[in-house]
């Protein structure tokens, strides 16, 4: 089955899950820069949002790149994870207006970025299953540390909402530090392949 479709589509709710966000970001009462100081909690959190949905689209685009095709799992996969990503703008409004400082925002945050970790992850597994133990994927994600890490770091995060928020919120701009260097692995893996051909 080919996976173009699957990209297209993808890239859509993508580019409409960033535009609902910027969307939510509303225009001060005031009309001097001081007018802002109450936006600010809104628009980083809003910052911090686009960057995970970037790191997302950069890293599925990758993923993709690197197999020859998918199958009816896949698109599955991809769906579950495409749902967890338009969840992105409803928990970054509402951590954003709370200002960081509750905790069920913070954990509602936390709760939507592992569950897109963890549907990210599925559909890796399933398109590794699809091409096989030797494909060019399987080689280029190996162990996949950044994966096991961010997920480690998003349970800790959501258990530490509970005594203080601002911890959990350093947690999640530290995953974002950690994929926010694009990951070359695969890059490096196709550049391979193409000097043996």
């Amino acid at each position: 089955m080919s996976k173009n479709r699957l990209e297209a589509f993808s890239d859509g709710v993508i580019a409409i899950i960033i535009t609902i966000m910027v969307l939510e970001l509303k225009v001060p009462e005031g009309h001097d820069l001081k007018a802002l100081t109450p936006l600010l909690p809104v628009f980083a959190s809003y910052l911090l949002s686009f960057i995970y949905v970037g790191i997302y689209w950069n890293n599925h685009h990758h993923m993709l790149h690197a197999v020859k095709s998918i199958n009816g799992s896949v698109l599955w996969a991809n769906m579950h994870l495409l749902f967890w990503l338009s969840m992105v703008p409803f928990v970054t409004n509402w951590m954003g207006e709370s200002h960081f400082t509750e905790i069920w925002p913070v954990v509602l945050y936390g709760f939507v970025l592992l569950m897109n970790a963890l549907a990210y992850s599925i559909l890796m597994i399933l398109l590794v299953k699809h091409e096989g133990e030797r494909s060019l994927l399987a080689d280029a994600v190996g162990g996949d540390w950044k994966g096991k890490i961010s997920l480690a770091c998003y349970f800790s995060a959501i258990a530490l909402s509970w005594i203080n928020t601002y911890i959990s919120l350093a947690l999640y701009v530290l995953v974002a530090c950690i994929w926010f260097i694009p990951d070359t692995r695969i890059e490096k893996r196709l550049a391979d392949e193409q000097h043996t051909h």
